[in-house]
């Protein structure tokens, strides 16, 4: 049992689990994120509210039935209980990671994610052009979206926080086969950074400055202007959630609705070091609305690293029930992999 701070400062007596538990909670923590979070995924704060008067409390509805707002939806029936590409593309980089005992090469990414078919379609630019092309080696240019940052969790789990270079080129190789803005880079290096730190069992300002700082890297590394506009962006959000004396959904989504990359993965990595519990940040994020489901899945990565206890060991029975994806048979070797 180690002492742990909290985001205000206390401190707290946690059970931290073994580095296979953590890992485990990692992987449940997205997942279950992801599934939970999409229940209100682009609808605004108020719109949450009128699909749900009483709030987000899990899953809203029998599992495996059409969440009621996607019934007749054209491109896809979303279910309650299941999983988005958010969840589809960490378990790819994962699989890439292992195929390729522990290093992380662009290449090995793309062809894992070509195997990816959610959220395959001219609306999603980023994985459509990568189908399209159906070159595992293909880099891509520009698109600056979350969508790099949301499956970047298997490079922060195999490379501890010693390992800053490996980390920051990793959080790129395997951002490129979709994202290759400096925007979406940056973010996906602060959350590999993040979870890494989480692994550790880092005190929560250490952990949001080490994420900072790994945006900031990878920004001066492929912007070239040296702006940090990500790393500011990470810390001024921290510092205006901190002040506040509770995190409420209405004055969350008043202050920092998660629109685009530049709300999203500060958001999620805030709500990661400010908040003690995978599930209640789960739920947070839920029913803040925007990109619910990025921020949920993230959160829920950082927090599942930290207190893999708080995930919500149900929600999770839920989520394999209907997917199967198998997430306990990518622990043991992701967990053998970090050094």
């Amino acid at each position: 049992m180690n002492l742990r701070l909290s985001g205000d400062g206390t401190r707290r007596a946690l059970v931290c689990g073994t580095v296979t538990e953590r890992v485990a909670g990692c992987l449940k923590g997205i997942a279950t994120g992801d599934a939970v979070g999409k229940q209100t995924e682009l609808l605004s704060h108020a719109d949450v509210l009128r699909w749900y008067p009483h709030g987000v409390r899990g899953f809203e509805g029998l599992p495996g039935s059409v969440i009621p707002r996607y019934v007749g939806n054209g491109k896809r029936e979303w279910r309650v209980g299941e999983t988005t590409d958010d969840t589809e593309w960490t378990i790819a980089v994962a699989r890439a990671i292992i195929a390729d005992h522990g290093h992380v090469e662009h290449t090995s990414v793309g062809r894992e994610m070509l195997h990816c078919r959610k959220c395959v379609h001219p609306g999603v630019k980023s994985l459509w052009e990568f189908h399209q092309a159906a070159d595992p080696a293909r880099i891509a240019r520009r698109h600056d979206g979350c969508g790099a940052a949301i499956r970047v969790a298997p490079v922060g789990i195999v490379f501890r926080p010693a390992r800053f270079d490996d980390l920051v080129n990793g959080a790129r190789e395997a951002s490129i086969p979709t994202h290759g803005g400096p925007i979406a880079i940056a973010a996906a290096a602060a959350t590999a950074a993040a979870v890494s730190a989480a692994l550790e069992g880092w005190p929560t300002d250490e952990m949001i400055t080490f994420a900072e700082s790994a945006a900031a890297e990878a920004e001066c590394r492929w912007s070239g202007d040296g702006s940090a506009r990500v790393a500011r962006k990470v810390r001024s959000t921290y510092d205006d959630l901190k002040r506040l004396p509770e995190l409420r959904s209405p004055d969350v989504a008043a202050r920092c609705f998660p629109v685009h990359p530049m709300t999203i993965v500060p958001l999620a990595l805030c709500l990661a070091t400010l908040m003690d519990s995978a599930e209640e940040a789960i739920l947070l994020a839920a029913n803040v609305g925007g990109d619910s489901d990025s921020v949920a899945s993230i959160a829920g990565a950082v927090l599942g690293s930290r207190y893999p206890d708080t995930v919500n060991q149900s929600w999770y029975g839920t989520v394999e029930r209907i997917n199967g994806h198998d997430l306990p048979a990518l622990v043991d070797e992701l967990s053998n992999l970090r050094h």
